[in-house]
């Protein structure tokens, strides 16, 4: 069994995986002022949850977009398991073949979306991750990395607009009744659930134009169960991509 953990600006997504398959994909809160030890407590807990015993792990790995994070986590895990996790980095073999102008600029979590989404789903692939930034990944026919997006995620968004705009109020965050609201909070839902819904429709549909052929569009991340119903476009929805993904560059490793 490996642990999996995927550090995010504002979750970091843990998760099991056994066989080259997840077990399970919880969430906890990323913060920065928190010691090893109490990364430490949070991860054991996620797995006495679940019913895991650490000290069953054969090994670990760690994505990250949060560097003053990464070595905190890294030495939790290695207080939990006894032994220090593999980083996605310099030097990691991944498979992936990144055709941007500077590699070094992709984010792990981007390449690590990417690694599960050739394996797993046809290409040409658009990967939509919708977390604190909503990102789209572009996937050509041959697996090489093309490129993407990068959006203000639907939260932050939304957050910035109470906190900027006096007479707008902080609001859940959840599906309208209708398109056209009647009240502030009803518009306000409407513009974040459908106004993003309606914005992956229309960059799919430029990045397809671009691409010259239709593509698999995939989407995760913890805000994409909330837009993702409302796309007018076939989404295959998958909260366990990056975790594959992490089982896959895990494996390439340690064969």
């Amino acid at each position: 069994m490996i642990l999996a953990v995927d550090i995010g600006n504002t979750n970091i997504v843990v998760g099991i995986i056994k066989g080259g398959q997840p077990l399970f994909v919880e969430r906890i809160s990323t913060d920065s002022i928190k010691t090893d030890l109490e990364y430490a407590v949070s991860l054991k807990t996620v797995l006495e949850i679940h019913h895991y015993d650490p000290q069953k792990l054969t090994g670990s790995i760690i994505s990250s977009v949060v560097p003053p994070v990464t070595t905190t986590v890294r030495s939790a895990i290695e207080k939990l398991t006894g032994e220090p996790p593999l980083v996605v980095g310099p030097g990691v073999k991944t498979g992936l073949n990144i055709k941007i102008e500077n590699p070094a600029q992709l984010g792990s979590d981007l390449v690590v979306d990417a690694v599960a989404a050739i394996a797993e789903y046809p290409t040409p692939v658009l990967i939509i991750d919708m977390g604190t930034a909503t990102t789209i990944s572009a996937i050509d026919k041959k697996g090489n990395y093309l490129g993407g997006v990068i959006i203000p995620g639907a939260r932050v968004a939304l957050d910035s607009l109470s906190n900027k705009a006096s007479q707008l109020p902080h609001i859940s965050f959840e599906a309208p009744k209708k398109a056209i609201g009647t009240n502030t909070i009803e518009c306000m839902k409407s513009g974040t659930i459908l106004g993003n819904a309606c914005m992956m429709d229309g960059m799919i549909e430029r990045m397809e134009e671009e691409l010259g052929e239709p593509a698999t569009v995939v989407a995760t991340g913890g805000l994409a169960q909330f837009i993702i119903p409302h796309c007018r476009r076939k989404i295959i929805y998958d909260d366990f991509l990056l975790l594959k993904g992490l089982g896959i560059i895990y494996k390439k490793n340690k064969m």
